[in-house]
């Protein structure tokens, strides 16, 4: 599953859905919690529920309510029978998570399908970030939050007035991607909250692709082609790890090699090659 983009859909709204997936995003997250009120959810589960019977052109997400609350079971229950290429699972808080997760994922024919989940919304998530390698086989990646853990913990923002995120959410980011790099699975950023700043958006998206991400959610179908952009490898960047591949390739026993004048070792070549798995 190629993914750079995932947009968000309210799932009360299906009459959004054809047009999201319309919009050249890699995968839709079909939200039943947070973007739904509470008077809405039954209806939000029947349109995903419904949707998910059709046939799609793209892989669905489906963002469920946290598993230790009150409305998680319903979430599941409707999505029995159904095959969503995977769930996301907000408040996650490590592998305890997922391990809970599972047999409830069990006992509705859902056993397989992959999670996703959103790994900073608690103080206490934070300090697990680096247990999803033990469950790193039931992930399809991990991504994080910047505006429920402001919440948690009584905090006024998570940024700056330039919009650069503070101290604790810069840590934050960073503990996402390292964990979920630790976990062999794809680190995923979290949303551009302004949706009509280009700008800003991409060079958020530049930023994030240079410091190790792969992907990243949108909340808005406009913002998906500036993602798609920053996690695309420009053609120059393709054609440089070519060269590095194939210099090794012709040099198998080389642990150094000089490449267009630059010396290059093994770490250049692992970088070479996730630059041509993303192509």
């Amino acid at each position: 599953m190629r993914l750079r983009s995932l947009l968000f859909v309210p799932g009360d709204r299906a009459d959004r859905f054809a047009k999201a997936a319309g919009s050249g995003a890699d995968a839709l997250i079909l939200d039943l919690e947070d973007a739904v009120a509470a008077s809405a959810k039954d209806t939000a589960r029947t349109a995903v529920r419904d949707w998910l019977a059709e046939e799609a052109s793209l892989p669905r997400i489906v963002r469920i309510n946290p598993v230790d609350g009150p409305l998680a079971l319903a979430d599941l229950d409707a999505l029995a029978g159904t095959r969503p290429d995977a769930i996301m699972v907000p408040k996650a808080e490590g592998q305890a998570t997922i391990t809970a997760l599972d047999p409830l994922l069990a006992a509705r024919g859902l056993a397989e399908v992959p999670l996703l989940p959103i790994a900073t919304e608690t103080p206490a998530a934070i300090f697990q970030l680096g247990s999803y390698a033990a469950v790193a086989h039931r992930l399809l990646g991990i991504t994080w939050g910047a505006e429920d853990l402001p919440a948690a913990i009584g905090a006024t923002t998570s940024r700056e007035a330039d919009g650069r995120y503070t101290a604790p959410y810069e840590l934050a980011r960073s503990l996402t991607l390292f964990g979920a790099l630790a976990a062999g699975v794809a680190a995923i950023d979290t949303v551009y909250p302004a949706i009509r700043d280009e700008a800003g958006l991409a060079a958020y998206a530049a930023r994030a692709a240079r410091d190790g991400f792969t992907a990243m959610m949108a909340l808005h179908p406009a913002q998906v082609a500036a993602i798609n952009a920053a996690f695309t490898p420009s053609a120059e960047a393709v054609e440089r790890a070519q060269v590095i591949v194939d210099a090794f390739a012709a040099n198998p026993e080389a642990g150094v090699l000089q490449v267009d004048g630059r010396m290059v070792d093994a770490p250049h070549l692992k970088q070479a090659r996730r630059v041509l798995a993303r192509r």
